[in-house]
């Protein structure tokens, strides 16, 4: 075992950091307040490799691992700690990913390099208004065969980055079912462009955090997409789609680990100059204890974050673990980082007082942010509970698998 970082990623995180910090953080109230990136903040991503980090070299992408792709996210997300860049980049990271993997050599060609260059936006859309979690039984978009082209009549809801796509353009891979019968055995991948389709109308949401990149849903009205915009195999496209979530569960928890240490940075600096009856009130043991507390979970989900990167790497070089093992160890990441990372702003909130509760204080846009990948973004907490638990106790335990008075 060896828990050391290796001299590559040492300078990969440095340059990463070097260029959040001066780049990105003195920016994060104005993208909060305007709600959008900067053109050049996304330009300059792209020039450090940073949408394209996952993505093959064929493509303009640099290839990198999964360990590597986490420091990224880690440090993104401790220098926005309204976490919205870090949403743009790690969607990029792992959908990205995705297409590159299982794609057609037409569509990666025609998507990839602009989206390595910050020219288009690349997306998921999964959920549906009647479903949330339940991808499966409440999935209600249908792809039919039309000649060459498939025809897609659905809604999709709840997509991050919906106003990015129609103004760069890009895709959104899409779940359909092509063969509703077998269930999650029948559900297929599909590229879907939003800009400038006249079968698809969109909306846009406005959501209490993250508000530098859109959150909203587009219903498609029979809309016309070419075969080679079919991701993978036909009706293969449930299990790309739970091979994506692992990816974007670990980014996401490497993306609270950076807002939540970068959250108690600016708590130890206040504590330690704040003042309460003529001493620091870091002197108080009800400020150090929980410090201590939320530092030393912090450190441990860094663990269980690294070693699901690490276990990632290890399935794509050497083909074991297998998805289930992986499922369930991003699952764990994600089950703890979220909800860590928004008790740690909430503690240092109530060091702070009244100062973090204003504008002022990057504090509450932390909180506001964070709490997004608890309730939603690749899964609710509930279902992180129950993707373990399914890898504890066998799948036969699972509560929509089990009948009525079973």
């Amino acid at each position: 075992m060896d828990f050391s970082w290796t001299e590559e990623q040492e300078i990969w995180r440095q340059t990463v950091r070097e260029f959040a910090q001066k780049e990105i953080k003195p920016r994060v109230r104005d993208i909060d307040t305007n709600a959008r990136i900067p053109d050049d903040i996304i330009k300059g991503m792209a020039k450090l490799g940073l949408l394209g980090l996952t993505v093959s070299p064929d493509y303009g992408g640099a290839g990198t691992d999964w360990k590597m792709a986490c420091i990224a996210a880690e440090e993104l997300g401790r220098a926005d700690i309204s976490i919205a860049v870090p949403v743009l980049y790690l969607v990029e990271a792992s959908w990205g990913f995705i297409l590159d993997r299982y794609g057609t050599k037409e569509a990666k060609a025609e998507i990839l390099p602009k989206m390595v260059n910050g020219d288009v936006f690349l997306g998921i859309a999964t959920t549906e208004p009647d479903g949330g979690s339940d991808i499966v039984g409440a999935t209600k978009t249908t792809a039919k065969k039309d000649g060459n082209n498939w025809k897609l009549k659905g809604e999709k809801i709840y997509i991050s980055g919906v106003a990015e796509s129609l103004k760069y353009g890009g895709i959104y891979l899409t779940l359909a079912k092509t063969e509703p019968e077998k269930e999650h055995k029948g559900m297929s991948f599909f590229g879907v462009t939003l800009k400038d389709n006249p079968n698809i109308s969109t909306t846009i949401f406005k959501n209490m955090g993250r508000m530098g990149i859109s959150t909203g849903g587009f219903t498609m009205d029979d809309i016309s997409i070419p075969e080679a915009f079919l991701v993978g195999e036909l009706n293969r496209g449930f299990y790309y789609a739970m091979e994506g979530f692992s990816l974007a569960r670990t980014l996401i928890a490497a993306t609270c680990i950076g807002a939540a240490e970068a959250g108690m940075e600016i708590g130890i600096d206040y504590i330690k100059q704040r003042k309460a009856f003529n001493r620091p009130i870091a002197s108080y043991e009800g400020i150090q204890f929980p410090l201590v507390e939320h530092y030393t979970n912090i450190e441990a989900i860094k663990l269980l974050t690294y070693r699901a990167a690490w276990m990632l790497d290890k399935m794509y070089e050497e083909g074991e673990p297998n998805h289930f093992e992986i499922a369930k160890q991003t699952a764990m990441a994600k089950l703890k980082a979220p909800t860590e990372a928004f008790n740690t702003l909430n503690e240092v909130a109530n060091w702070l007082g009244t100062l973090a509760y204003t504008t002022e204080c990057p504090i509450e846009m932390g909180i506001r942010g964070v709490r997004s990948y608890s309730i939603g973004a690749e899964g609710t907490i509930n279902i992180m509970k129950l993707i373990i638990a399914r890898e504890l106790l066998g799948k036969e335990f699972l509560p929509y698998k089990v009948g009525a008075g079973e």
